[in-house]
């Protein structure tokens, strides 16, 4: 029913452990391959192609979903439909920001310093264009294919570029100007399938596994059993995404006791559950969590 096209390069892997955990494995003949499937009746057709490329496809209608970031949505200023962002990019599951930076030593402190025809490297030509329009700054924009940061100070003064963690600016001697658009990974799609009531309902169903999947990350279903008695003790000290479950066992002596916990910290949480009555002590993986 729907043509998916998904993001190659720096986040092909990351998307392609999401649909993992949302039971729709990703399946090609090889990392080269730019030809994929999933095993769902909803997507007949997978493509594996440029994040920078697909929202102009998905525009032009040759898809039907896909996954792009917003800074490329921005970039190509691309009519297409948004079913939300998904928080998850390269290395974290913070958001990347399309920056501009500067040489450590460089005298300038904020954009409107920088110079008449200052030299400027950017994956991002349009929105920088747009960007430097709206400060009044005149400059020579210099498209770039790769390695934006090793262009200073040699090739050009000044980039502008993704960045997620810093470190590489930081390894390569620049700092932050500006930030131009902080960028979530989205599931975008063409504006006439959307519209279509069978396409959308498919649409969505994806939307909700994937989101889904992220929402279980770092977290883990605790199950235990307590005695009534200490009961309340161990409530007081057990956290949970909304509230625990708890449901009287037979002989009426105890409970049962669930809740979904943050992975995180769980090495302390068990033993204080343990030490306040807590027994037969589960903790269970989470592959997806939907409200």
């Amino acid at each position: 029913m729907l043509s998916l096209v998904l993001p190659k390069g720096s986040l092909e892997r990351a998307t392609f452990d999401l649909f993992d955990a949302a039971d729709l494995t990703v399946r090609r003949g090889s990392e080269r391959d730019y030809r994929a499937s999933i095993d769902d009746p909803r997507i007949d057709r997978v493509r594996v192609l440029r994040p920078q490329e697909i929202p102009t496809y998905l525009e032009q209608g040759l898809f039907d979903l896909g996954i792009t970031g917003r800074d490329w949505i921005t970039e190509t200023e691309a009519d297409v439909v948004s079913l939300g962002e998904l928080k998850y990019s390269k290395a974290t599951s913070n958001p990347v920001r399309v920056i501009m930076a500067v040489p450590n030593d460089a005298p300038w402190q904020s954009v409107s310093d920088l110079p008449e025809g200052v030299r400027i490297s950017t994956e991002f030509p349009a929105l920088t264009e747009r960007y430097l329009a709206k400060h009044g700054v005149k400059a020579r924009v210099v498209p770039s294919y790769g390695a934006t940061e090793a262009k200073v100070p040699d090739i050009v003064d000044v980039i502008v570029d993704l960045t997620e963690t810093g470190s590489s600016l930081r390894k390569n001697g620049l700092r932050i100007l500006d930030t131009l658009l902080t960028s979530y990974t989205e599931l975008v799609a063409n504006r006439e399938a959307y519209d279509n009531p069978g396409k959308r309902a498919a649409m969505e169903d994806i939307a909700l596994l994937l989101q889904g999947a992220i929402r279980a990350r770092g977290n883990v279903l605790l199950k235990l059993n307590v005695s009534n008695a200490e009961l309340q003790e161990v409530l007081d000290i057990m956290p949970s995404l909304s509230s625990p479950t708890v449901t009287p066992l037979a002989g009426g002596e105890m409970h049962a006791v669930e809740g979904v916990v943050a992975k995180h910290g769980v090495n302390m949480l068990i033993p204080a559950i343990k030490a306040a009555g807590g027994r037969d002590i589960l903790e269970i993986p989470i592959s997806k969590i939907v409200d």
